[in-house]
C-alpha cells in the first residue's frame, strides 16, 4: 500500500518539479552520528555545531524534557520544545497539504525551505526514513541543494557515512509528505535560524539522556509485566502490580538512599543501576538466568558489580535490598573499599529501622554466630579483621568474619561514633587501605584496646 501511495506521489511532484530553484550549499557542520533512535537530537547537534555552539544530541534530549523512561528519542513536539529552550525558534512546524492543490502547496513548501538555505539557514525535517512498506519516520537536516543535478543535499544521522547525502528532489518531496489522513496531508520542517546561544540545563550523572538510551537498550529484553520507576541513579524494575513497584521504590531504595546520603555518602553513584525487585523464587530465579546468566547462591539476592544490577527476590522482604543498596555506594565512594568495611556497614542496614531522621540498624540473625565465635575464641581482633584481604574476609563459612564486621559497625552505631568513623575511613582511604586508622582516631586509642568492653557489649545481646 505504502509502495503505491509513494509511486503516486512521484506522480504528483513530478509537476512541482517545472522549474529547479538555483544551487546553494552551505558547509561546516560537524557530522554527528546518531545514537539509537536519537536522530533528532543529532541533527541538532550538528545545526549547533556549525554556529560554533558546543550542544551534544544528550543536551538536545535532555532539553525536551521528554520522560526518559518512554524509552525513545524526541518526537516532533519535543524537538520543537528543546530547539526554543536552546535559544532556536522553529517556527511553525507542521505545514498542512490540501490534496486537492497538493503540486502548488508542496512547491510553496519546497520553496520556502530552499529560501532559507539561501539566507544561510538550514532546516530540519521529519520524513519517511524510505519507501519500504515498513518504513519509520526520521529527522534529516537539509544543508543543500544541487541544481544540476536536481539533488537535495542533507546530513544522515542514521549511518556512519551520512555526511552530505544526497537523494533526487523528486524522492525527497515524496518521502517528506505525510498523509495521515486522505483529506489531510502535511509535511514537517524545523527551521533553524541562527537565534540566541542558551546554554543547554546540566544534570548530574546518570542523566535523562543516558537513561533513556539504557531503557531502549533494556527493553527488548524486559519481561512482560514489569514497571519501571526512576529513583536515581537507580532504575527500580519490578514484576509486582504498578502500585507496588512505585511503592517499593519509594518507600524503601528512596528512603534508603536518602538516608544513606544524610550520614554517609557526599554524593549518590554517578553510573545508573538497576534495581531488580521480583515478587517470588520463580521470577528471581528465570531473571537470575536469563537476563544475567546466573544461578544465585541465595535465595533472597545479591549484587553485581560489573553489570551495574542488584537482584532482589522481595517475597522474604526488603533487609537484602538495603543491604545491597549499600554496595553501589561503597563502590562509588572507594573503588577498593575494604570488605569489612564494605560487608559490616551492608549488613548492618539489612534488618533497618529509621530513628529520628536517621539510618540505624538492628540485632538480627548474624549474632548468634558471632557470639559461639568469641566463646570459641575464633573471632579475629580488631587489627586482623580490618586487614584481611578481601578473599580472606569471603572465606568464612562460619560467618564470624561478617558478624564480627556487622557488630563493630552495630557497636559504633550506639556510640555514635558510626557516621563519623565511616565519614572518616573515606577520607582517608588514600593514606589507609584497611580503615583501622579511622577506626582508631574516632574511637581515641587503638581499637583493640577497646576489645574487652565491645565482646561484654556483643554478648549481652539478644535477638530477643
Amino acid at each position: 500500500m505504502r509502495l503505491a501511495i509513494v509511486a503516486r506521489m512521484h506522480l504528483l511532484v513530478a509537476l512541482v518539479l517545472t522549474a529547479a530553484p538555483a544551487s546553494v550549499t552551505l558547509t561546516g557542520f560537524p557530522f554527528v552520528k546518531q545514537k539509537p533512535d536519537f536522530c533528532g537530537e543529532a541533527v541538532v547537534e550538528m545545526a549547533l555545531g556549525r554556529l560554533g555552539r558546543r550542544v551534544t544530541q544528550d543536551d538536545v534530549f535532555n532539553a525536551s524534557g521528554l520522560d526518559p523512561l518512554k524509552g525513545r528519542g524526541v518526537w516532533t513536539n519535543e524537538l520543537a520544545t528543546s530547539l526554543r529552550r536552546l535559544g532556536v525558534e522553529p517556527g511553525k512546524v507542521w505545514y498542512r497539504v490540501n490534496p486537492k492543490d497538493a503540486a502548488t502547496q508542496l512547491d510553496a513548501q519546497w520553496s520556502a525551505l530552499h529560501a532559507d538555505l539561501v539566507a544561510g539557514q538550514p532546516s530540519i525535517v521529519c520524513m519517511h526514513y524510505d519507501a519500504s512498506p515498513k518504513t519509520t519516520e526520521h529527522f534529516r537536516l537539509i544543508t543543500g541543494y544541487d541544481a544540476a543535478r536536481d539533488e537535495v543535499i542533507y546530513q544522515e544521522p542514521a549511518v556512519d557515512d551520512g555526511a552530505d547525502r544526497r537523494m533526487r528532489r523528486e524522492d525527497f518531496l515524496a518521502l517528506w509528505t505525510f498523509k495521515p489522513a486522505k483529506d489531510r496531508w502535511m509535511v514537517i520542517r524545523l527551521r533553524l535560524p541562527p537565534g540566541v546561544d542558551i546554554a543547554p540545563p546540566t544534570f548530574a550523572a546518570p542523566d535523562p539522556a543516558t537513561l533513556s538510551q539504557h531503557v531502549q537498550a533494556r527493553k527488548a529484553t524486559l519481561p512482560k509485566g514489569t514497571t519501571l520507576v526512576w529513583e536515581k541513579p537507580f532504575l527500580v524494575i519490578g514484576d509486582e502490580q504498578p502500585e507496588t513497584v512505585r511503592g517499593r521504590a519509594k518507600d524503601v531504595v528512596r528512603w534508603c538512599r536518602d538516608l544513606l546520603l544524610k550520614d554517609f555518602f557526599l554524593e549518590a553513584p554517578a553510573t545508573l543501576h538497576e534495581v531488580w525487585v521480583l515478587k517470588d523464587a520463580p521470577s528471581y530465579q528465570r531473571v537470575s538466568r536469563e537476563l544475567f546468566n546466573t544461578n544465585p547462591e541465595t535465595p533472597y539476592g545479591y549484587y553485581l558489580a560489573r553489570q551495574r544490577a542488584l537482584v532482589m527476590n522481595i517475597r522474604p522482604g526488603y533487609g537484602t535490598l538495603t543491604h545491597e543498596l549499600v554496595h553501589p555506594f561503597m563502590d562509588h565512594a572507594w573503588s577498593r573499599v575494604p570488605a569489612w568495611l564494605n560487608e559490616g556497614v551492608a549488613s548492618l542496614f539489612e534488618f533497618p529501622y529509621e530513628h529520628e531522621g536517621h539510618l540505624k540498624g538492628r540485632i538480627n540473625w548474624r549474632l548468634p554466630a558471632l557470639q559461639r565465635g568469641l566463646a570459641a575464641k575464633t573471632v579475629p581482633s580488631f587489627k586482623t579483621l580490618t586487614h584481611l584481604s578481601d578473599g580472606a574476609f569471603y572465606e568464612d563459612p562460619d560467618g564470624v568474619h561478617y558478624a564480627a564486621a556487622r557488630y563493630l559497625c552495630f557497636w559504633l552505631q550506639e556510640k555514635g561514633l558510626l557516621t563519623a568513623f565511616v565519614r572518616r575511613a573515606l577520607e582517608l582511604q588514600d593514606d589507609d587501605a584497611t580503615g583501622f586508622r579511622a577506626l582508631t582516631e574516632v574511637l581515641g586509642a587503638d581499637p583493640d584496646t577497646k576489645r574487652a568492653e565491645w565482646e561484654t557489649f556483643v554478648k549481652a545481646l539478644s535477638r530477643s
